[in-house]
Parts: C-alpha cells; sequence; structure tokens
C-alpha cells in the first residue's frame, strides 16, 4: 500500500500506464484503510482491495456525495476549501484542501504540460460569477497564474470590458504571448460589444453559461469567439471544485489529461456501475493529485472517450446537480 506522503513527490514524475495503475492500486488500498467516507462507500459496492486489482474495479465516489459529506482521511484536517457553485446552500458543496501547495503544483504542472511556463504569458481572466464567490477553485487557480506571469497585465477584468478591449490590443502591438480564460457568458457578452484580429492570442473557456445566457452547442460558441476575437482555434479547460487537476483542449473541444489524470466511462443510468470498455457514457475521474480527499470520482458529466485518452464533454446527466466547472450541454 502506498501512502500519500510517498507519492507527493514522484506524482507528477508518472509517464507510463503501469506506473498510474500501480499508484492509483495504492492510494486506493490507503483510503479504504484511512478514508470512513470511502470506506462505507466502497463496502456498499461491495468493493474492497482484497477484490479489486485493475483501475477500472476502483468505486469512484458520486460528486454529490460532497454536498453532505467532509471528504477527508479520519487523520487529515484542512482549514482551505472550495466550494461548488449552487443558487442556494443546500445546492453547494465543499472541497477540503489539506495541501493548498499540492493543489498549485497540480494546477502549475498542469498549466506547463500544455501550455509552457506562466511566466511566459500576460494572463487576463473574465470570470465574474466565480470572482464574486469567496471560495472559488478556478479563482485561486488563476490568480496563482496571474501572480506567476510577471506581467503587469495580468489581472482580472470582472466586467470591465471597455479596459479589457483596450489591454488586448495594446498586448498585440507588444506581440506579447498572451492568454485569456473566461466563462463562457462573459466571453460571449464581451464578444457582442468588441471585435479584433489577434490570431495569437489564446482564447480559453470554462464553465459553461451557467443560466445567464441561452445555452450554444460547442460549435455555436467557438465560431462567435472566433469571429470576434480573430483566432483559429478556441480553448477549453475541464475542471470541477472537487478535483486538483484539470484537463485542456487546444481546438475542437477535444480534451486531453495530464499524465496523473485518467478518464473512464461507466453506464451514464447507473452511478455505481464500473467504468467499461466503451466509447461513450457517464465520466468517472481518477485524480491521482487529489491524493488527501478522494482521488476516485464519479462526476455528473456525460462524454465520449477515444482510443488515445482523449476525450469529449457531450453534456449532463439529467438528474444531475447543475453546478461546477463542466463545459456546456
Amino acid at each position: 500500500m502506498i501512502s500519500p506522503e510517498k507519492l507527493s513527490v514522484s506524482i507528477f514524475s508518472i509517464q507510463s500506464p503501469a506506473e498510474f495503475e500501480s499508484a492509483a492500486l495504492g492510494l486506493f488500498a490507503w483510503h479504504y484503510q484511512h478514508n470512513s467516507v470511502y470506506k462505507t462507500f466502497c463496502n456498499s459496492t461491495g468493493r474492497t482491495p482484497e477484490n479489486v486489482h485493475h483501475i477500472q474495479q476502483i468505486p469512484c465516489l458520486p460528486v454529490n456525495l460532497f454536498r453532505f459529506n467532509k471528504i477527508l482521511p479520519d487523520s487529515v484536517s484542512a482549514e482551505l476549501f472550495f466550494e461548488t457553485s449552487g443558487t442556494s446552500a443546500a445546492e453547494t458543496g465543499r472541497h477540503y484542501i489539506a495541501d493548498p501547495a499540492l493543489y498549485l503544483a497540480s494546477a502549475m504542472n498542469c498549466f506547463k504540460s500544455f501550455y509552457g511556463n506562466t511566466e511566459d504569458y500576460t494572463v487576463l481572466a473574465l470570470l465574474p460569477g466565480y470572482l464574486e464567490r469567496q471560495h472559488s477553485s478556478l479563482v485561486y487557480m488563476v490568480d496563482h497564474w496571474i501572480k506567476c506571469s510577471n506581467h503587469a497585465d495580468s489581472d482580472f477584468y470582472l466586467h470591465d470590458h471597455e479596459k479589457l478591449y483596450s489591454t488586448l490590443n495594446s498586448l498585440k502591438n507588444k506581440n506579447q504571448k498572451t492568454l485569456l480564460i473566461g466563462v463562457t457568458h462573459a466571453l460571449v457578452d464581451f464578444s457582442e460589444k468588441y471585435s479584433m484580429q489577434y490570431p495569437d492570442l489564446i482564447v480559453m473557456e470554462t464553465g459553461g453559461m451557467k443560466g445567464r445566457r441561452k445555452e450554444l452547442s460547442r460549435s455555436e460558441l467557438h465560431a462567435i469567439l472566433k469571429k470576434s476575437f480573430g483566432v483559429p482555434v478556441i480553448h477549453s479547460e475541464y475542471g470541477m471544485t472537487e478535483l486538483l487537476s484539470q484537463a485542456y483542449s487546444k481546438e475542437n473541444g477535444l480534451f486531453r489529461c495530464p499524465p496523473w489524470m485518467r478518464i473512464l466511462l461507466r453506464d451514464i443510468n447507473d452511478p455505481l456501475s464500473p467504468p467499461q470498455n466503451k466509447t461513450t457514457g457517464a465520466i468517472n475521474i481518477i485524480d491521482l493529485a487529489n491524493m488527501y480527499s478522494c482521488p476516485f470520482l464519479a462526476t455528473d458529466d456525460s462524454g465520449i472517450l477515444h482510443e488515445d485518452g482523449s476525450f469529449e464533454i457531450t453534456g449532463r446527466i439529467d438528474f444531475s446537480v447543475i453546478r461546477g466547472c463542466s463545459t456546456m450541454i
């Protein structure tokens, strides 16, 4: 059995499927022994370290249980927590973060594996709603990106679209490498007022419409944003409050995970079913960086999984509570 303490220094060095499986099975055995909520859930599924021998057999905890339980190993404490979005306190859940440094290390290593060093970028954030919440994991992550970027224009722009437009034009003229990350509805709001031709700009959407606007298909949304910003592709971020890691898409909504994160698919009608060898279904995630909470999660998202490990998000499961950082339906 592998303890989180032994894994924390090597988690970001994982490269092969064998290394991933060994670490995942070790963490499963450790959490079964030390995480009472997860052990109770595993026992209800009839799966224990005695009969789990492959990652496909590891029980994945439904994310909605974060609304009703403090998901932490018994001997672990945490002061920092992130809160899921919701229209009332009854609809929100909390993800307690025992090791904030590990969260930031995961966020930075994820970014670096897809885009390089954050200090090379000016990071502009258009995240109203998230920024107005006190315990947003997305804001916590992007704030760290901004602090690490070392560029004066890196900042949150909230509702100040005019200033954002001016800043983008200035950065374009300087040929400065720039990332604009925005919640989907805010990017669409901006695109209705301003347009430019900035083909080198990375526009990254996340979070969907959140009930602020009519939902659009991915192709409709990306067509609007590509025209407004004058970019050839739209990037996307996929993460959620209950995770420590993120997946990214560089075009067409085709996401890829870092080596310490894996997507599996289960039966869309049965949240307790084990992952199956299929290309469509509900999404389970193994996030080894989430070692001090629960690395094995059953989400409320449905998707398509490709042979090379890349995946697409196709929507939300009908019975799920709509919240978090999932992409649009």
